[in-house]
């Protein structure tokens, strides 16, 4: 946006020109384009440098930089960066710590996020490696409804490394979590409005 050219700094001998309402106005010269553009108190601002000739538009260019600019932040604020998250756990794991670990995996892919799973191998446990895939293979099937392999198992060292990718974006999550809070607060509230009005019942009933 900083780099368009506006009013005299177009410095080409025709534009295709376009009114303010997006009205295709036709091939005229810079000065006559210059000059409606005064009369309209609007500005002459280059859209389309690249075309020929280049095309040239009328409008308000304070009020669009300011539009373009509220909508970049509206669009930053709204975007939403995957993070990747790690799960670590032994060859060895027994059933309740790999419970606990699934879960986790499943609550970082059900937000939006990406999960790399590393086994880490002790001693002669190096000598196995189809045991590490065969745990990770478990935990894919496992968290299938939530995710879905994103990059396959693969020796790391001392350790074995996949990577799981949500089925749900970022954004999505942040919007279905901000809903379900909303929710919430919703039935709080009407929880309470219930207790008082019952309170207020019995009371009446009493006097």
């Amino acid at each position: 946006m900083s780099e368009q050219r506006i009013n005299g700094q177009i410095r080409v001998p025709k534009v295709l020109l376009v009114g303010p309402a997006g009205e295709q106005v036709g091939e005229v010269r810079v000065e006559d384009a210059l000059r409606l553009a005064q009369e309209a108190d609007l500005d002459l601002v280059e859209v389309a440098p690249g075309a020929n000739p280049p095309v040239a538009r009328l409008m308000d260019y304070g009020k669009y930089k300011y539009e373009a600019n509220l909508k970049a932040r509206e669009s930053r604020k709204n975007q939403a960066n995957t993070v990747q998250k790690e799960i670590r756990m032994g060859l060895k794991i027994d059933t309740h710590d790999y419970e606990t670990k699934r879960r986790n995996v499943e609550k970082f892919l059900d937000g939006g996020d990406k999960v790399k799973v590393i086994i880490r191998f002790r001693g002669r446990e190096q000598s196995r490696p189809e045991r590490g895939v065969k745990l990770l293979q478990r935990m894919a099937e496992d968290v299938a409804d939530y995710g879905f392999v994103e990059s396959h198992p693969r020796q790391d060292g001392r350790n074995m490394v996949m990577v799981f990718g949500p089925h749900k974006k970022k954004a999505q999550a942040m919007a279905e979590a901000r809903k379900r809070k909303t929710d919430a607060e919703k039935a709080a509230a009407r929880g309470k409005d219930e207790q008082s009005a019952g309170g207020e019942a019995e009371t009446g009933a009493e006097s």
